[in-house]
């Protein structure tokens, strides 16, 4: 999942995700990320994020939250992975204030 940009001078065109890579597992982590979105079961941080993205003053469009919640699960997963930690919700929640 990486974004390709396409500039020439001082034109601009929109951003797409790179077609390297294995696209069977670009596919099974869309349908994972969508699957977790309409399950709305345990809450986690990916939901909570696609939900800031699409709650935002300038709104993405729902394929790309999916995007960006796709490269956030890498990156956390990379992260969880590396240092051997488990995923846990509660103790990842900023603490709040009372």
């Amino acid at each position: 999942i990486d974004i390709m940009r396409y500039q020439s001078g001082n034109t601009q065109y929109r951003d797409r995700i790179n077609k390297r890579g294995n696209k069977k597992l670009r596919k099974i982590l869309f349908f994972m990320i969508c699957t977790m979105i309409m399950a709305k079961g345990k809450p986690n941080h990916l939901v909570d994020y696609y939900y800031k993205l699409k709650t935002q003053p300038q709104r993405k469009p729902h394929k790309v939250a999916i995007v960006a919640c796709i490269n956030k699960f890498l990156k956390v997963t990379f992260q969880l992975l590396t240092h051997g930690i488990l995923y846990d919700y509660e103790s990842a929640l900023p603490a709040q204030k009372s």
